[in-house]
């Protein structure tokens, strides 16, 4: 099975027993999300593997975190995340990429990622739930963070942190490629 297929099945499998823990119809959570019936019925029969903003709008939905929606692997209580498992969300041609390093649901959705952007690169985000907190840490390049259309630059070796339910972007203005760690709280679904 390869790569994707592996990813499709877990997001499949994931989506419907969250859905099923949360008491969510279809209908219920394609509201909630903003995501179509349908589109939700072809995530769970495996028959799409969905863009990377409408697996976070269901992830937010749900109270649950991507990685809880895309793990092949739960039940113990610790859990390591080799490189070879770590998921790819996005990429482009001139080799900007995103990688979900590692989350958890424990009190409220905390998330590790690890962003390469190349210059000239740029990766929008919708709004996240009121309450979620994002921390960066440039390692590599000068990052240009945008929150509400206000940009704020961040070089190697500084952090930012902000309030994620605000409309926000990261782009790289610069001429070297931007590497940034970065975590997600989301807070737990009331």
């Amino acid at each position: 099975m390869s790569d994707l297929d592996q990813l499709t099945q877990s997001l499949a499998r994931n989506l419907k027993r969250w859905r099923g823990e949360r008491g969510f119809t279809l209908d219920a959570l394609a509201a909630r999300a903003g995501v179509s019936r349908g589109m939700i019925i072809q995530i769970e029969q495996a028959r799409t593997n969905p863009s990377v903003g409408t697996t976070v709008k269901l992830a937010d939905a749900l109270g649950v975190s991507i990685a809880t929606l895309l793990d092949h692997e739960q039940g113990s209580p610790v859990r390591l995340v080799p490189e070879s498992q770590a998921v790819r969300m996005w990429s482009t041609d001139a080799g900007s990429s995103t990688t979900l390093l590692i989350g958890t649901d424990a009190r409220g959705l905390l998330e590790l990622w690890s962003w390469r952007l190349m210059p000239g690169d740029s990766s929008a985000s919708d709004p996240h739930p009121e309450g979620t907190v994002e921390l960066l840490h440039v390692t590599a390049g000068e990052l240009t963070l945008v929150v509400d259309g206000t940009p704020y630059a961040v070089p190697a070796g500084g952090s930012a942190s902000f309030e994620a339910h605000h409309s926000h972007a990261y782009r790289n203005d610069g001429p070297d490629p931007v590497e940034v760690t970065m975590a997600v709280s989301v807070p737990p679904i009331r």
